[in-house]
């Protein structure tokens, strides 16, 4: 269910070492990576004070949009878990001054719970 998964969009928890290596660029000094989940080439970083969005674009892959929001700025944000008939589950983040948030499916396999829980700590700090 992995590759299938993949393809029509459901997010999967990442390799921690494979993404500590591509993107240690990105953190601050005092930063760690908690975890990481991508869809097909697309990534959200979950890190001790933010959250990260990297966006690979165009058909070669060349051109990455890194969008960082500190936890801080998350007000709020909402759980779907799967159902009988449903694939995926979904999670939805709020960012301040912005009106459409910010949605990702997660397969099944993939605990829903546990990202949510990373980010009920982090916005209660």
């Amino acid at each position: 269910m992995g590759i299938f998964s993949g393809l029509v969009g459901n997010a999967s928890e990442s390799n921690m070492e494979k993404i500590h290596e591509k993107y240690s660029k990105l953190l601050g000094p005092s930063e760690t990576i908690e975890r990481a989940y991508s869809i097909i080439r697309d990534l959200m970083i979950f890190t001790n004070k933010r959250l990260i969005i990297v966006d690979i674009q165009g058909i070669t892959g060349k051109k990455v949009s890194y969008h960082s929001v500190p936890y801080k700025s998350i007000t709020h944000f909402q759980v779907e878990t799967a159902g009988h008939f449903d694939l995926d589950a979904e999670l939805k983040i709020w960012i301040s001054s912005t009106a459409e948030p910010v949605g990702l499916q997660f397969n099944k396999s993939s605990s829903i719970y546990e990202i949510q829980g990373i980010l009920a700590e982090y916005i209660s700090r």
